[in-house]
């Protein structure tokens, strides 16, 4: 049956809303449509250099391939399911739409330490040299407490994951100790590297981001995550783009007309 427009509206409860504010994200199963996750698969494959039946060409333990807009990935990050979720996350008219997914990083399982799996979260702006090297150079990025030029971390599964298929890691609940963290900052933030050591250290519960091909996992953009190795069978397809915001965060509105993300910061530093 066809999802009318009100319906979309609600596409989150209020339960899953709270969760996020509380937990830091939620899953949307089958935000988009699996044909578009096997359509997507066979078009990364063409790129890879190694054989989608021949494990023993699966040399590395990941791979990124970078720069994905073509009509399957267009097509998953703009379903309405997803865009009425970004209304009730971010605010109607507060968030910039993507036309594609950017960089894919795939895991393959693989006995070799992958080398990027420390806990972090995502940086979203320059700080004053403005760098940003060919080598991807974050090191003078930063994040402040209104999450300047980051409104989600988004987890796009383009393949079935479990348990044993490196699913991102996450510290539940950690986006409330980052927030509080960031205060003292102020509008300057911190820098990748100076977060590091906080994330690695944080004590949370931990959960894993699996789930089926067309699953999106939306997150606050404090949230605490990770990559680990892959014990698995098959190469995990999953994208993490960013969802941008159209105007800054407010923590002090005064028609206390506050989103879900801005909420879940100002109860942390309430807590504070």
């Amino acid at each position: 049956m066809p999802i009318h427009e009100h319906e979309l509206a609600r596409v989150l409860s209020d339960a899953q809303i709270q969760q996020f504010i509380r937990d830091g994200f939620v899953r949307i199963d089958q935000a988009f449509p699996r044909k578009l996750a096997e359509e997507g698969r066979e078009i990364m494959w063409r790129d890879l250099p190694c054989d989608p039946g021949n494990p023993a060409t699966w040399s590395k333990p990941v791979i990124r391939l970078p720069g994905y807009g073509q009509e399957p990935f267009r097509k998953a990050v703009t379903t309405p399911t997803l865009h009425a979720s970004f209304d009730q996350l971010v605010g109607k008219g507060r968030w910039r739409p993507r036309d594609g997914l950017g960089t894919f990083p795939i895991r393959f399982p693989h006995p070799d330490d992958p080398g990027d799996a420390g806990w972090h979260i995502d940086v979203s702006f320059p700080g004053p040299t403005g760098r940003w090297d060919e080598n991807k150079d974050f090191s003078d990025w930063r994040v402040n407490v209104i999450s300047r030029g980051r409104a989600l971390l988004m987890l796009f599964l383009f393949s079935d994951v479990g348990e044993n298929d490196a699913p991102t890691r996450i510290k539940v609940g950690s986006h409330r100790d980052v927030a509080r963290h960031l205060q003292p900052a102020g509008e300057a933030g911190l820098s990748h590297g100076e977060l590091d050591k906080f994330c690695a250290t944080l004590h949370r519960p931990l959960a894993l981001a699996a789930g089926r091909a067309g699953d999106v996992y939306l997150c606050h953009p404090f949230l605490v995550h990770a990559a680990q190795m892959h014990r698995g069978k098959e190469p995990r397809f999953m994208a993490q783009p960013p969802l941008h915001p159209k105007e800054p965060f407010r923590l002090n509105r005064e028609d206390g007309a506050y989103s879900p993300v801005e909420l879940a910061i100002r109860l942390a530093l309430q807590e504070s």
